[in-house]
């Protein structure tokens, strides 16, 4: 699993040969009842009800509510955006 930090709020998350922009992460234990049962409509509601949100992944703590990349491709891998300025 590689995260990579987009900026303070987003997260790119590639996985096998798919990417992932990640909107936002809450807990299993959120959606979990005091039987243990996890509800599976509670996490669509919150998937359809977040902007750009297309598909949820499970890690063992998190359900993380993500954007799917269509055919990204990285051009260059940099440490830092550069900004030009014109005169």
């Amino acid at each position: 699993m590689e995260i990579i930090k987009l900026n303070k709020m987003k997260h790119w998350y590639k996985h096998s040969d798919k990417h992932y922009i990640i909107h936002r992460d809450i807990s299993i234990s959120s959606f979990t009842n005091k039987e243990g049962i996890i509800n599976l409509e509670g996490v669509k509601l919150w998937r359809d009800g977040l902007p750009f949100v297309d598909h949820v992944l499970r890690t063992d703590t998190h359900f993380l509510f993500v954007e799917t990349i269509q055919d990204a491709e990285i051009i260059e891998e940099t440490q830092g955006m550069v900004e030009e300025t014109h005169s």
